[in-house]
């Protein structure tokens, strides 16, 4: 990882990161479906690629023949996330243990997702996990998505930290690109909504959450020791 020796701030993405959503996304969905009487149908493996893409467009690519106004579209579709929970079965393996882990040895945890900041809030109340996060950005008036920089820009505000002096943790193609552009060094989760033949260049690969943060935790261990 590039940086310095030591790093001591971290920021997560949310979605296909920390919580695999795709189940719920698709709940929801089939729900509005349903209500509308349409015959189309989606499941996980149909919606799973537009998990990254987020927002309106996923929700108009999957409802398919039966979307309507793609903005009034997603009004709903949040409006019914409100009122859906989130079980803590819908964190990765080794999410919750891994998180703890870092916390307890004192980094400075941060979320940094597309997904409104009140259902950012729920999700990890829902989960189990909010209180493991010093500061939580999600979309909001005046700050526009990733890959734009607005999200990433104020969550660096917040923990008053510089890029070079933190890692961004996430899952896609849209994390690496802001991350990049923003001059964070980048933690590639492959499990997550990437397409699958994505292969970030100069960037740390796991397909565990244990394992990484485990890495993290042996390298702080080893500049302490140095």
């Amino acid at each position: 990882m590039r940086g310095p020796a030591v790093i001591r701030q971290l920021i997560f993405d949310l979605d296909g990161t920390l919580v695999d959503s795709c189940s719920i996304c698709v709940q929801i969905l089939s729900g509005m479906l349903e209500d509308r009487g349409s015959d189309h149908r989606i499941d996980t493996v149909t919606a799973r690629p537009w998990m990254s893409v987020g927002g309106a467009a996923m929700v108009a690519a999957l409802l398919g023949p039966a979307c309507g106004d793609p903005q009034r579209e997603i009004i709903e579709f949040r409006a019914r996330y409100r009122e859906t929970v989130t079980p803590p079965e819908m964190l990765f393996d080794g999410v919750a243990e891994g998180l703890a882990r870092l916390h307890d040895q004192g980094f400075t945890m941060a979320i940094c997702s597309n997904k409104p900041q009140d259902l950012c809030e729920q999700v990890l109340r829902d989960t189990g996990i909010d209180g493991l996060f010093r500061t939580v950005t999600g979309l909001r008036p005046g700050l526009r998505a990733k890959p734009e920089l607005d999200l990433l820009d104020a969550t660096l505000s917040a923990l008053r930290c510089m890029p070079g002096e933190c890692l961004f943790i996430g899952d896609s193609e849209i994390d690496h690109h802001v991350a990049d552009r923003a001059g964070i060094p980048f933690v590639f989760m492959s499990y997550g909504y990437a397409v699958p033949e994505y292969e970030p260049e100069e960037s740390v690969s796991y397909d565990c959450f244990l394992a990484m943060s485990d890495s993290i935790l042996r390298r702080a261990l080893a500049a302490r020791a140095a």
